[in-house]
Order: C-alpha cells, then structure tokens, then sequence
C-alpha cells in the first residue's frame, strides 16, 4: 500500500492551478489560497514571502521551493518590506495558458501551484506538516529528484508542445510528491508524529493495513499479530509514536474516506456507512459528527455550494 497516494486521494485533492510567473521591482503577487496545499518554486532571482501568520518574510533564492501546508492569502515581492495592499490590483491568471503574464526575460522568475481540498483534512500526515517548509537548493543533491522535475517543468512551460496539459499534470503531481516525500522524511527524523511512525516497520504495517481496508472491522490483536508484536507493545508504541490509538486511528481513515464519498458520490448514507465500516447510518452519522463539527448530510450540502463556486489561482500586482 502506498500511504502518500491513498491519503492523498482521500484527503479530497483537486485541481492543479498552475501560473509560471515573472515578478519586477515594484511588483508584487498576491495569492489567495483558501484550503489548499501550495508549493512555489523559484526559478530565478530572488523573491520574499510575506504573510499575517509569518514573524519575518521568507527569502526564497533561485532553485528553493516553498511548501504551504495551509491556505493563506499570502504575497510574493522583491521587497524584505510588506507590499502596500492599497495599490494592489486584481489580475485573474488563465488556468490553461501558464505564459499569461510571464515575461521570459524577466530576472525573477517563479513557478506557482497548489492543490485544493474542498475540505478540511483530518489525516495526520497533513496536519503534522509546519505551515511553511522551505526546501533549500543546497540542501539537495545534483540528482534529486526535486529539481530534476522543477527543470522538465519549467521546459515544458516555456515551449509547449503536443500534450502539454497530460505532461504539466503528470510533473506537477511528480512535483508536489517529491516536496512532500523529502518533507516528511526530514520530519521523521523527530520522535514522535505520523512522520517518524512511517520509519518504525512495525507501526508502517499497521497503518498500511487500515489504508488497505479501513472498512474492515480490526482488532488491537489482528493489528499486532500482522506487526509481529504483542497487543501491549503495539498499542504503547502506537501511542508513542502518534499520540493515538490504532483504533482511534482508524476512525481517522474512515471519516476521511466518508468525507470523500459525501463529495464524490451520491451513495445513500446507509451505503457510505457500510462503505467505512459501520453497520448502520445513525452509527456512522453520530461519529462523523463528532469528528468533523456536522452531520453528513449537512457536510455533502455545504460541499456542493462549495463546488458551485470553484475556487481559482488568483494574484494581485501591486504598481
């Protein structure tokens, strides 16, 4: 089972807005990012971050990429000062022409996307994740992966060919996966959290098991006799590691995958409900309540106005 995709998919990922852009002194952009996943990567020149939840303004240098684990209206500029929101103006970026204001010749360039959650994201691995996580050029080897990718990207940007769409999909999902996977490998040098379970080959079996099947009904003694261990290692090394029991775990899992089967199907309750491993719709209703603030058909409602409205990479220039 391979844990980054299946949560990943379950934590309701859409779209992949895309904006290659060029930033000029007295320039600043401005992106509004609502329940979002964002990554910036600086192609060339130097750029600052600017946001209400950061002390200081990030400095990005040429080869850096910025990951934004929660969505933030936040503003890039040349500038260590904040822009004069005052002067800024609304330039809405075309999700399927990349060049729009780009200018190719520009000293500053960057490559911004991000990928949307219609919905909150209850799985650990994303809310273990700092808000702001800079991976440095220098801290990568001439081989990784990472900016190997960023390079294909930037090509393929620049000189659109046949399936440019297919290509730029396929490099942003590459893109976004290797951010997460070196992000989480440095957190999992921690230790505790999701991060630094996933290297504990015992607690990895586990939580692959309840990826598998999160329906099935486990037992604390299925789980530890699939990790090789006794009910009582398990268990305090569960907790140890992730702050959780298996079993409250796995109620994680099944409220993430019900999240997105309210999203993406018109199954009945009753068929959701057995769908994550509860034997009747007011079970399931009264604990999805508990974990997310609203009943399902309450979240499925709130979900479909949301789509109505789709959310779209926006930036503002400052003059």
């Amino acid at each position: 089972m391979d844990l980054l995709t299946d949560l990943l998919q379950q934590a309701g990922l859409r779209r992949r807005p895309l904006n290659l852009r060029a930033l000029a002194p007295g320039m600043a952009l401005r992106f509004p990012c609502p329940k979002s996943l964002g990554l910036h990567a600086l192609l060339r020149g130097q750029v600052y971050v600017h946001a209400p939840d950061l002390g200081e303004p990030i400095r990005m240098q040429a080869g850096d990429a910025l990951v934004m684990a929660r969505g933030v209206t936040h503003t890039l500029s040349l500038d260590a000062k904040p822009p004069d929101p005052e002067t800024e103006t609304a330039v809405c970026s075309v999700l399927d022409s990349p060049e729009h204001a780009f200018d190719p010749n520009a000293d500053t360039q960057l490559l911004s996307g991000a990928y949307q959650f219609w919905n909150e994201p209850l799985h650990p691995f994303l809310r273990d994740l700092p808000a702001w996580s800079v991976i440095r050029k220098d801290s990568l080897t001439a081989l990784s992966p990472l900016p190997l990718t960023l390079g294909l990207l930037d090509r393929e940007l620049r000189a659109p060919a046949l399936g440019v769409a297919a290509v730029t999909n396929g490099l942003m999902d590459a893109l976004f996966s290797f951010a997460l996977r070196e992000l989480s490998e440095r957190l999992g040098q921690s230790q505790s959290g999701w991060h630094a379970a996933v290297r504990d080959a015992p607690i990895r079996t586990v939580l692959a098991r309840m990826h598998e099947d999160p329906a099935h009904a486990w037992t604390l003694e299925e789980l530890a006799r699939a990790a090789g261990l006794s009910r009582t290692v398990l268990a305090e090394r569960f907790r140890t590691a992730l702050g959780d029991t298996p079993l409250n775990h796995l109620r994680t899992l099944r409220m993430q995958r019900a999240m997105h089967l309210l999203s993406t199907t018109e199954h009945a309750l009753e068929r959701i409900a057995g769908l994550v491993g509860y034997q009747d719709a007011f079970g399931f209703s009264k604990v999805f309540k508990r974990c997310t603030g609203m009943a399902p058909r309450q979240f499925r409602e709130q979900d479909r106005q949301s789509q109505q409205d789709p959310w779209r990479f926006q930036s503002a220039v400052t003059a």
